[in-house]
């Protein structure tokens, strides 16, 4: 097992990892930046080096600095957490090639997922249905034109390299393909430093549907269920459920079994949520995040695994201690994004938390790293905590999730704790009856 692990990420997921590393008796070092030297996962941490100022360019994505850091602290491993350097696969391999071992997938694996094109093809090389659209990226208007009319509208404008629901725009007709277009390459440009886009057919009312997976460096792969993400808001996730109430076991068992036997295909090690839309009884490959993803609580919750735990153990260079036969369902489980946003224009809200109190009681976890007297900086991501509620079945889960929301006190900043609530006691969703884009309609 290793012996001390560098976790380079900050706020919730750098606790979480914290808190698997203690469990294994494995030492730990955090870095942090200047403005988050008072921050709980610093606090619980048994090392932390202070690696740059506020802005994550000078500090969180700085590749030298965390390899000077890890250097110091004499760590053997490094975690990159969620966002951030997790899907770097330049990073990965610089770790590997300093000594270190990178807590995660192989970089050649990382990199072949990273653009969406290639990722795309590759799914389809190793039998994964896919949707239709363009094959490489779209460089001019003039492709972009004579893609959409050989696919038909309506298409969706995608940045090749892009995540978190950023760089997309959708197009009904071919009069408004223009400015989607160069608007989608702007605004790639600016959220991932390349423009690069691609073209894909537009399904119109699908549902998210991901598969979590998990290899080792035998060969091993195994699948950990699915889950539910079709409850976003501006093409991002704010509630997921395991296991989606949409699907019936025969449908659940075919898309995780052709998605365990695809990622055999390519020896897939680590990690790894392979994502699907799913419209009319057909699933179509939109991508593969090479890393921990933050709903991977749930899955936890219903199949009574610790997935950090296994990533660290499989990184150690030991084999997976989960049985796919000894995988079974034994519960529901819905998890809430409490981001720090106004709750209407979801504009960030920053600030000194003056009161906190999370909930408790039977089937809630949180995943936080606030406290009374923290500050939320302007800097990072608004997700400040995570509500996990369980029950024996989805009616217990939500009314658990109710309780737990009212009971959440954050004061001195703004949530959008008020519109979680909105959502779950509306009765499409207490009935399943919601797809990708239900959450945008909501007025009242």
């Amino acid at each position: 097992m290793l012996k001390k692990i560098l976790v380079a990420n900050r706020g919730e997921i750098a606790l979480r990892i914290l808190r698997a590393c203690k469990e294994l008796n494995i030492k730990t070092v955090v870095v942090h930046s200047t403005a988050d030297e008072k921050e709980m996962f610093v606090r619980l941490a048994d090392e932390s080096v202070c690696i740059g100022p506020p802005h994550v360019k000078s500090s969180y994505l700085n590749i030298p600095s965390i390899i000077s850091a890890a250097t110091i602290a004499n760590a053997d491993g490094i975690h990159p957490g969620i966002g951030m350097l997790a899907e770097n696969s330049s990073f990965a391999k610089i770790v590997n090639d300093h000594g270190f071992t990178f807590i995660g997938p192989k970089p050649e694996h990382i990199d072949k997922m990273a653009n969406k094109i290639k990722a795309k093809a590759l799914a389809k090389k190793i039998g994964l249905p896919v949707i239709p659209g363009s094959e490489k990226n779209i460089e001019n208007y003039k492709d972009a034109k004579l893609t959409a009319s050989s696919i038909g509208y309506p298409i969706i404008i995608k940045s090749t390299n892009g995540g978190g629901g950023r760089g997309i725009k959708i197009v009904e007709e071919e009069k408004h393909l223009k400015s989607n277009f160069l608007l989608a390459k702007k605004e790639a440009e600016q959220c991932f430093g390349n423009d690069d886009v691609y073209i894909e057919k537009f399904l119109k009312n699908p549902r998210h549907i991901e598969v979590q997976i998990m290899g080792d460096i035998s060969g091993k792969i195994i699948h950990i269920g699915e889950r539910e993400c079709s409850i976003q808001r501006r093409n991002q996730k704010i509630i997921e459920e395991c296991p989606s109430p949409k699907l019936d076991e025969d449908k659940r068992q075919k898309i995780c079994e052709l998605t365990q036997k695809a990622m055999e295909k390519i020896n897939y090690t680590n990690v790894g949520t392979v994502e699907y839309l799913y419209s009319d009884g057909e699933f179509f490959f939109i991508e593969m995040n090479t890393r921990l993803q933050v709903e991977h609580t749930i899955t936890e919750e219903v199949y009574n695994v610790d997935i950090v735990k296994e990533q660290l153990n499989v990184a150690s260079g030991g084999k997976l201690s989960i049985k796919q036969d000894k995988l079974h369902k034994t519960c529901h489980s819905i998890e809430c994004r409490i981001n720090a946003e106004n709750p209407i224009t979801l504009f960030p809200s920053t600030g000194l938390v003056k009161t906190y109190h999370p909930p408790g009681g039977p089937g809630i976890r949180i995943d936080s790293s606030l406290y009374t007297g923290c500050n939320i900086s302007s800097f990072y991501d608004g997700l400040i905590a995570k509500v996990i509620s369980t029950g024996k079945d989805r009616i217990e889960c939500i009314m658990r999730l109710k309780r737990a929301l009212n009971e959440y006190v954050i004061e001195g900043v703004q949530t959008n704790i008020p519109f979680l609530k909105k959502i779950i006691n509306k009765t499409e969703f207490q009935k399943a009856n919601f797809d990708v884009n239900w959450v945008n309609s909501i007025k009242d």
